[in-house]
């Protein structure tokens, strides 16, 4: 049975459901010709037996954003969930108070799922899947599954890119999920989703633990709204 949670979605409630949309970010502008180069890249890697593998370990856990014709508990090593990518200033954070996104930083392992998706429409939704995440090349990882292990791309932060802020302290990253609301909702609305989820998957990722502890204290300081 899935631990009982300090953060709640009364807590949640404390904060705007959502905000209009507050503009591009300033990363926004990405080229056509990245989704077309980062497609093929894939496409000439995809193994012989020509499925393709997603390894999924946040919001993907929540909110399946294509058709998943297989799924597996799996592992992956040298990967560990982090607040690590930002600032969003438009999805679930606002100009005046930005979000840090959850990804995958070196170091560690992390436990998930490994999602194979439908062959039917393939293209269309990896496409669609890669413009709903940072301009980032999906990394392949090797997925650890009871039925053997498996190739998967994994969507990771690079201590390159210009968005990584993996050197934040944990107080500082709690201090920005509890305020942050963009036009997608609010990151506390992610952390509690994503948190609840890998629980009742018998999935306790001890970081998550100690950011919903944490986002939930700040969030008891506010006043309900009304």
């Amino acid at each position: 049975m899935p631990r009982p949670m300090s953060l709640t979605p009364d807590l949640v409630a404390r904060l705007p459901e959502r905000v209009d949309d507050p503009g591009p970010m300033a990363r926004s502008e990405v080229p056509d010709s990245y989704y077309g180069a980062t497609l093929a890249a894939i496409a000439a890697r995809v193994p012989q037996d020509g499925q393709l593998w997603v390894f999924a370990f946040g919001s993907i856990l929540w909110k399946r954003r294509f058709a998943v014709a297989e799924e597996r508990p799996a592992v992956v090593r040298g990967w560990h969930r982090k607040f690590c990518l930002g600032p969003d200033t438009r999805y679930r954070g606002n100009p005046q108070a930005p979000g840090v996104m959850l990804s995958l930083d070196r170091g560690g392992q992390c436990r998930g799922m490994v999602l194979r998706m439908d062959a039917q429409g393939r293209d269309a939704a990896l496409e669609d899947l890669l413009r709903n995440e940072p301009p980032l090349p999906p990394a392949w990882v090797r997925a650890q599954t009871a039925q053997g292990e498996v190739r998967a791309i994994a969507f990771v932060t690079a201590k390159t890119f210009e968005g990584y802020c993996g050197g934040l302290r944990e107080a500082e990253v709690a201090d920005r999920l509890a305020c942050a609301v963009g036009m997608w909702g609010s990151m506390a609305d992610y952390l509690l989703n994503t948190v609840s989820h890998l629980e009742a998957m018998g999935i306790h990722d001890a970081y998550l633990w100690r950011m919903q502890a944490m986002v939930a204290e700040r969030l008891a300081r506010l006043p309900q709204r009304v």
